[in-house]
């Protein structure tokens, strides 16, 4: 027997209501955002209730609007995670395995006020792109959450710390001290520089001086000398959203200071994984050479 479209959906419904007693659930229980939410519902039994206990300062459990990859109706952000002090959290929420932000970073672009040099390396280093970060090596300020497979913030309070963690990376973290300290008068150079950290309302203010010359705080258009200072500002806006500003002071590459805000997203419950990056690698003979693809057909020995 064949049916018109509408009448065949109603048919099933009708014949649904008739052998179970109720229509099939086809929304998502409250609080159960997420791949799998509504598996117990398909089979007549009721969802489990999060186990996630509230936190001060937010919705009930983990919340949020995230709903999982693909949920287009997924609700309203939960409102900013707090610690007992009031202040926003930055990392993941107490029952969440981890939580990845990604996105921000963007700096430089046309209208950068660059010293005429700096222009001219910032032209060369587009057209050449051989990113210290591609080398394994580790990037510094605002570079760092440009990295693919984004960053975890850890917030240690009982240590006055804060680090984060960069994954898609050469396995290394920044730290930022945020016991009050100043930085110290004789820094050495380095990648990360020296961060200290601390609250104005509810943004946290990072002071980062110190850098070497030997990486990037972008892909490529912002050259900088040791002279770098930076100003980061991280203000979580709800459970799924930042706002990253950046200002760039650095006298000897560009003709005054400059800023630029950038909007990173929380992905709750993602995990750094394991990556890779070794110095002998033949990735560059991709980025830079003339070969098209790396043969994988090998077996790998141990």
């Amino acid at each position: 027997m064949r049916f018109a479209g509408s009448k065949a959906v109603l048919l099933v419904v009708s014949l649904s209501v008739a052998a179970f007693g109720q229509a099939p659930q086809t929304t998502t229980p409250a609080g159960q955002g997420g791949r799998g939410a509504g598996r117990g519902a398909a089979q007549g039994q009721a969802a489990p209730a999060a186990t996630v206990p509230p936190v001060p300062g937010t919705n009930a459990g983990i919340g949020g609007g995230g709903g999982g990859r693909g949920n287009a109706n997924a609700g309203p952000a939960a409102p900013t995670p707090r610690w007992p002090d009031g202040h926003p959290r930055l990392g993941a929420l107490p029952g969440q395995k981890g939580g990845l932000w990604n996105g921000g970073g963007s700096t430089a672009d046309a209208s950068t006020p660059y010293q005429p040099w700096a222009r001219a390396v910032s032209q060369m280093r587009r057209e050449e792109a051989l990113e210290p970060h591609t080398r394994c090596k580790p990037s510094g300020g605002s570079r760092q959450f440009a990295t693919p497979y984004g960053v975890e913030i850890v917030e240690l309070p009982d240590i006055q710390r804060v680090f984060i963690l960069d994954n898609g990376g050469p396995h290394t973290f920044r730290t930022i001290y945020t016991d009050g300290r100043a930085h110290p008068t004789n820094l050495t150079p380095s990648y990360y520089g020296h961060s200290i950290g601390k609250w104005e309302g509810d943004t946290f203010v990072v002071d980062t001086i110190g850098f070497n010359d030997k990486m990037w705080i972008d892909r490529g258009q912002a050259p900088h000398t040791e002279k770098l200072h930076l100003i980061e500002k991280f203000t979580r806006t709800d459970t799924n959203s930042m706002t990253y500003e950046v200002t760039v002071d650095d006298p000897l590459a560009y003709t005054a200071t400059w800023s630029r805000t950038s909007a990173m997203r929380f992905a709750a419950n993602s995990e750094l994984f394991e990556y890779i990056c070794q110095d002998n690698n033949q990735a560059h003979t991709l980025m830079v050479g003339t070969s098209e693809h790396v043969d994988r057909t090998s077996v790998i020995v141990p």
